[in-house]
């Protein structure tokens, strides 16, 4: 795969219950609308250059059965009332020439909102590391985004989240995925 840089990446989220826990999670990736792909889980480097499309526009780049690079963070339980959350933050910089840094989170008993912050905090923290901007993970979010303005360094952030409270009668699993496009 030498060479094989992803131009494009979009960002997707879904929900899956079902009696069984591996099903439940095929119902989350079909939720997302990534079922029919060969998932391949990477690490947390967005490319230089890459372009985020939307998720209709990723979708209908896809092919069945075809290998599809993702950073997915899962979080599955059958413990009634139990709320679950899956995010992945997403970290650009200024220079679309530098890498940015995807992060993902998943947790119990984090609301949608919570959990999506902490995953865009740690994508920032990582990227505002290798920019050499001093960056505080225990500030406010509002506090962190006020660096970034006055750095000029990092354009923007964003995250994708799902959340859910675990009903009864089998397994929830939710899932956030950023999916590259070759």
């Amino acid at each position: 795969m030498e060479g094989h840089v992803p131009k494009r990446i979009f960002f997707t989220k879904g929900v899956g219950t079902h009696k069984d826990e591996l099903h439940s999670f095929e119902r989350a990736l079909r939720d997302a609308g990534i079922e029919r792909c060969n998932l391949v889980q990477v690490s947390s480097i967005v490319p230089p250059n890459c372009k985020m499309i939307s998720k209709k526009q990723g979708l209908k780049e896809l092919v069945a059965g075809g290998i599809t690079f993702c950073v997915m963070s899962r979080c599955c339980s059958n413990e009634p009332k139990r709320l679950l959350a899956a995010s992945v933050g997403c970290a650009i910089p200024a220079d679309q020439r530098s890498h940015g840094y995807i992060s993902e989170h998943h947790a119990f008993g984090q609301t949608e909102k919570q959990a999506g912050d902490y995953a865009e905090d740690m994508a920032a923290a990582m990227l505002a590391s290798t920019l050499g901007i001093d960056f505080n993970v225990d500030e406010s979010w509002d506090e962190k985004k006020e660096i970034f303005k006055i750095s000029g360094k990092i354009v923007r952030t964003r995250n994708v989240t799902q959340s859910t409270i675990v009903k009864n009668g089998g397994y929830t699993t939710v899932i956030a995925a950023a999916v590259f496009i070759f």
